[in-house]
């Protein structure tokens, strides 16, 4: 059964499931998406560099610079697909393109570009986005273990609920090879709440994000298993 969500979010975060995931091959995608992280370390610092820039470009015009902007984007669609990989869904096999553009990927991410933004609301959407960064920092935080020995605390490591709630999905794979489709479609949901939110503190969007998990494979689709 399909249900068709009408939403009017500027982001559009689509991830389609594989239909034959290796029961293993979860196991190692960290290491095989080392590559990844190292270069996505330096693209999220210039995001923020960019992000800045773009601030103060729309404090004084009211625009933000399209080619900061495709830049951005960019940064957070390789992301994105990096997250569906491995870490955010393990939703497909296919390893991430090293590109900024627009390819062929299961998982993709785009973001409407703006032709006027609020210069007001410049300096005041971190303040503004507070519950929701409450919200999906609980979600995507790390949740530390601290064991007590002699009344001295220690983290010794830790994972978020995203992170488990992946784990598990792992689990299901590699003993009945099978991704349970409602677990898909709620993970789905949490990282496009996560993207709604980061895309309105990136000065990206005017548009308040919505209070809600909008789950799917497609942004207009809750996909019910």
């Amino acid at each position: 059964m399909t249900t068709t969500i009408q939403t009017t979010s500027p982001l559009t975060l689509t991830g389609e499931l594989d239909p034959k995931l290796s029961r293993w091959l979860w196991l190692v995608k960290m290491f095989l998406a080392i590559p990844h992280f190292i270069v996505l370390a330096v693209l999220l610092v210039a995001l923020l560099v960019t992000t800045v820039i773009a601030g103060f470009a729309i404090l004084f015009t009211g625009r933000y610079p399209r080619a900061l902007f495709d830049f951005n984007v960019g940064v957070l669609r390789w992301s994105w697909r990096v997250g569906f990989y491995v870490y955010a869904a393990l939703g497909t096999d296919t390893y991430p393109p090293f590109t900024l553009g627009r390819t062929d990927n299961p998982a993709e991410l785009d973001v409407a570009y703006p032709e006027r933004l609020s210069r007001g609301l410049v300096l005041v959407k971190w303040l503004l986005a507070a519950p929701h960064i409450l919200i999906v920092g609980l979600i995507v935080a790390d949740l530390l273990i601290y064991p007590w020995a002699g009344g001295v605390g220690q983290a010794v490591g830790g994972y978020s609920i995203l992170n488990l709630l992946v784990v598990i999905a792992g689990v299901f794979l590699l003993v009945t090879g099978r991704y349970p489709r409602t677990l898909f479609s709620f993970l789905m949901g949490i990282n496009r709440w996560v993207y709604r939110v980061v895309i309105y503190v990136a000065l990206m969007r005017d548009e308040y994000p919505p209070f809600r998990l909008d789950q799917g494979e497609h942004e207009l689709d809750e996909n019910a298993s």
